[in-house]
């Protein structure tokens, strides 16, 4: 009596559409090897046909056909509602055509020439994708009688929804930015997160890696405003030993440590025209050239960008290339202001205590009705960034389970703020005039004999009541003050500003 053999899983199946019949029995060779079956079509009617016959777990298509675009099957799959994941491969060059793709809900492009490694690796997650929302359906039906946050929740599995938790809030706005974060999450299209400094648009973030597939994957997160211009090259793409002094070994860049996951790119709006161009290159060849290399390397990430600025009027400015707003910019996710969605402050306040007093080992303290409502009166211009700096220093001076409240004049507006006398200055007065010198009118400032001491002095003031008005949020900070984030550090650092913890806040 034989044995029964468990059941195998059954093989992905595949469509692969191109009119070119060498390159189509190149994929379908591929694809074959990697364990798959495939079928083959070479116009739109005869894909549609295929589609009428059955399901797939992916669809290849190529852009250009002979009866049509590889639009329309896209479009036919959107709106029938199906469950296959569409790849559309684009001729070189054809950026905008990738881009449109990616807006109409391509799962991910291919550029032609196809590096078959690259190939395989994105019907890999294109494939695996599509089995996970399977296997979320099955797992929890949705019911309609749910609610939103149900729905969102069994759609992107206990990771994702676990991210999604640590975005606090029910108000509306947040509503809408978490269900956006579960629709978008299924795809391979950049992502560009806008929003106020102070907003969590890390953590958006980090939630648009945990829904997706690739939350297996590593989140590599980096704050383009915070690298010396003459390391951008060598810290995004990596370098080879020897190709820079000190350099002792090879090295990884960013876009290597991110492969497989997802490459957050912080204040995306303070990166160099020159490094914008690189980075455009690497995100549509998805290969990159580490320093003193002659090869490429071939990166597979999902690029998630994040800026506080207006990048359609930096571009307008000519200090944002507008070929690289529209790659990063393919699907937006606006996150609302504090003012915006005034409802979540208890929830706010009461998670943000929570984990102040986790870390301080101490019970946490009570938020008394009085509290909530100074709070809710606050302007709150640092958003959940100024509320956190806020209950720390309330819980820092608080006398038991009462907290106080120190605004420290953040909720004047620096035009309304009285100017502060500046400190004695550390030098001698000059001595007196001689007789026949005119005297100076009467309430004009004494001339320094160290101008330079006296300027540092007037800067280091405007510096610490800027960042005390926000919080010491330094890119807020620097908003306020016209500067970008790499000179108020500057700044900071040579007038020797103290801030709290040792250091100051950058989102």
């Amino acid at each position: 009596m034989s044995t029964p053999h468990p059941s195998t899983p059954r093989p992905a199946q595949i469509l692969v559409v191109d009119d070119e019949p060498d390159l189509r029995t190149l994929y379908e060779l591929t694809l074959l090897r990697e364990g798959y079956r495939v079928e083959a079509a070479g116009s739109v009617a005869e894909a549609s046909q295929h589609l009428d016959a059955g399901r797939f777990d992916a669809v290849i298509t190529d852009m250009r056909l002979p009866d049509g675009l590889g639009m329309e099957i896209l479009q036919r799959i959107q709106q029938d509602q199906r469950g296959e994941r569409c790849v559309v491969m684009t001729a070189y060059g054809s950026a905008e055509n990738a881009v449109e793709a990616l807006k109409a809900g391509a799962f991910d492009y291919l550029t032609k020439p196809v590096d078959l490694k690259q190939f395989r690796a994105v019907v890999a997650s294109a494939v695996k994708a599509t089995a996970q929302l399977a296997g979320a359906r099955v797992a929890r039906p949705v019911d309609d009688r749910v609610d939103d946050g149900a729905k969102i929740a069994s759609a992107v599995g206990s990771g994702g929804a676990a991210a999604l938790e640590r975005l606090v809030g029910d108000a509306e706005p947040m509503r809408l930015v978490k269900a956006r974060i579960a629709k978008v999450a299924r795809g391979m299209a950049p992502v560009l997160v806008r929003g106020e400094s102070g907003t969590g648009k890390e953590l958006v973030a980090r939630a648009v890696h945990a829904c997706s597939q690739r939350s297996d994957g590593p989140f590599v997160a980096v704050n383009c405003g915070a690298i010396p211009e003459n390391l951008l090259e060598a810290e995004f793409f990596g370098a080879r030993k020897g190709s820079y002094t000190g350099s002792a070994q090879d090295r990884d860049g960013y876009f290597q440590a991110a492969r497989g996951g997802t490459l957050f790119l912080d204040e995306i709006g303070d990166l160099p025209l020159a490094m914008q161009s690189k980075l455009l290159r690497a995100i549509q060849e998805r290969s990159v050239r580490p320093i003193g290399s002659t090869q490429e390397d071939a990166v597979d990430v999902r690029i998630v960008s994040a800026t506080h600025k207006d990048l359609q009027a930096e571009v307008q400015a000519s200090r944002f290339r507008q070929d690289l707003f529209y790659r990063l910019n393919v699907i937006e996710i606006a996150v609302p202001a504090l003012r915006e969605r005034r409802g979540d402050l208890p929830a706010l306040c009461k998670a943000l205590l929570a984990r102040i007093a986790r870390d301080a080992g101490m019970p946490v303290p009570t938020l008394s009705a009085e509290v909530l409502q100074l709070l809710a009166e606050h302007p709150l211009h640092g958003n959940v960034r100024e509320l956190e700096n806020l209950l720390h220093r309330a819980v820092a001076l608080s006398d038991g389970d009462m907290l106080h409240l120190d605004f420290v004049d953040s909720t004047l507006q620096p035009s309304e703020l009285p100017l502060r006398e500046p400190a004695a200055p550390a030098y001698a007065a000059p001595p007196p005039a001689a007789a026949t010198t005119s005297a100076p009118p009467r309430g004009a400032a004494e001339v320094p004999n160290d101008l330079q001491g006296y300027l540092d002095q007037q800067e280091r003031e405007i510096l610490i009541r800027a960042l005390q008005e926000t919080g010491f949020n330094r890119t807020a900070a620097a908003a306020r003050l016209g500067l970008s984030l790499r000179q108020i550090r500057y700044r900071i650092a040579r007038l020797g500003i103290a801030t709290p913890n040792g250091d100051g806040v950058d989102e």
